[in-house]
């Protein structure tokens, strides 16, 4: 591996310093979850309007951070890192100040735009810094901050909103972000950018993956109330093909291609991708129908809502810790697949929870299987992704392998959320509908892991297997 860069005095200080900037981005998948009554009712929004708090962060930073992954490579990795961690800090202060719906929607956008750009840099840092069984370890770490972050988000999200109000789940972020700038700035080598005439990007691409997934989600959500058939659904996912044929188009023809079609010839980068997208829809997804099922089917407030998912964070970690030691010897491919079997058994157990559920005998072990399967499923993704990439091609992987964890998190709430409306009756819910198809895409995801994700067994140098 070539770099220009000086390699830093402090490795390990800078792999806590970018998971904190990573744990900080993907809590803010969850963590306004617990807070959206209190949001809706102080804002004013319209209840079928509320999603968007969520939905335009994680649809935004999930279409553009092949455009962010680009950019740090060709602008340099520090540099770009920074720019996102600024303006996601930035755009925390404005949805913390924000006086109306509209307000705070383009506050959480503008913050998907920062974690668009901070999250692909950051990662691409991390694989470049180290190799080896070093790179394993950090990447096994990386995949973990990632689970933890959307799991704690839910607990802090409850104490914050309990505690302080809802505008803290937001106004939390500044005086992380801005440290954690502080710090970087310090201990991390800057890289160089790359050539004038090399440094071109795609944002016509960028712009065209966004409206595909945004017309593809728009549609999902609202398929319980107008129907599959209706026109609104029918015109908006001819939208969605339209614009995603129109992005496929633009990669060819582009001199600087976000996706060079040599991308999908990258076997363990797409496979790692698409293990990354289905683990985080079924995870995030169960967080969504599991706080549904607390607040609104056993009266749980904000806080025990928050602290009922605390153990799905100490299972995330344990699990991820096993996965490092595991990886060497088992390879990514049989990780993966048994953290997606026990992600499906952990849905199918999770579906059996109704209005007189208890939550020690009946939500705590399909949570507690759920964490030890994702912290097993994400390590394994990245590793598989990341494990062999080049120093050149670090960038556009993460880019993918993140982009994958993005639009995961927004097709999952809108998947698993139009599962429970059409299951339920009227305005109500039926989480255990939404529980049960999960269990049953993770457990056709985890046969198609066993046969087409490749086996990546780092041990000294990493290494790729693929049978």
């Amino acid at each position: 591996m070539t770099s220009s860069a000086r390699p830093s005095r402090h490795p390990w200080a800078v792999l806590i310093l970018l998971s904190a900037a990573q744990f900080m981005v993907t809590l803010d998948v969850t963590v306004a979850n617990v807070a959206l009554p209190s949001i809706g009712e102080a804002l004013g929004f319209a209840p079928g309007d509320l999603q968007w708090v969520i939905t335009a962060y994680v649809l935004v930073a999930g279409g553009l951070l092949l455009l962010g992954g680009r950019a740090a490579d060709l602008l340099g990795r520090r540099r770009v890192f920074l720019a996102g961690l600024l303006l996601f800090a930035a755009a925390s202060l404005a949805a913390g100040l924000a006086a109306s719906p509209a307000a705070l929607v383009g506050a959480r956008a503008a913050q998907g735009i920062g974690a668009a750009l901070l999250t692909p840099a950051a990662l691409s840092i991390v694989a470049t810094t180290y190799s080896g069984e070093r790179r394993t370890r950090a990447l096994s770490v990386w995949g973990a901050v990632g689970s933890a972050g959307a799991a704690a988000g839910l607990l802090l999200g409850g104490m914050l909103t309990t505690w302080l109000g809802w505008e803290w789940v937001f106004l939390v972020n500044v005086p992380v972000g801005v440290l954690v700038a502080v710090l970087v700035a310090r201990l991390v080598p800057a890289t160089p950018p790359a050539p004038a005439e090399r440094r071109r990007l795609d944002p016509l691409g960028a712009v065209s993956l966004v409206a595909g997934l945004g017309a593809l989600i728009w549609a999902i959500e609202g398929a319980a109330q107008h129907g599959w058939g209706s026109s609104r659904t029918t015109l908006l996912l001819a939208l969605s093909g339209a614009s995603l044929a129109g992005f496929a188009a633009i990669e060819r023809r582009v001199p600087r291609p976000l996706v060079p079609p040599r991308t999908w010839r990258m076997r363990p980068v797409v496979a790692g991708a698409a293990v990354m997208l289905a683990g985080t829809g079924i995870l995030v997804g169960a967080f969504f129908l599991g706080s549904l099922l607390l607040q609104d089917v056993l009266g749980a407030s904000a806080l025990e809502t928050g602290l009922a998912f605390l153990p799905v964070a100490v299972a995330i970690g344990l699990a991820a810790h096993a996965a490092s030691h595991l990886l060497p010897r088992a390879g990514s491919r049989a990780v993966a697949a048994v953290g997606l079997a026990l992600m499906a058994v952990a849905t199918a157990l999770l579906s059996r929870a109704g209005a007189g559920a208890a939550y020690a005998g009946d939500l705590l072990p399909g949570l507690l299987v759920l964490g030890a399967g994702a912290g097993l499923v994400f390590p394994a993704a990245s590793v598989a992704a990341m494990g062999d990439a080049t120093h050149e091609d670090a960038g556009l992987a993460s880019g993918l392998l993140t982009t994958a964890h993005e639009t995961g998190a927004a097709l999952g709430v809108a998947v698993l959320s139009a599962v429970a409306a059409a299951g339920g009756a009227g305005t109500t819910l039926a989480p255990d509908h939404g529980f049960l198809v999960a269990a049953h895409v993770a457990g056709g995801i985890a046969l198609l892991a066993l046969l087409l994700l490749p086996s990546v067994r780092p041990a000294g140098a990493a290494r790729v297997a693929m049978h």
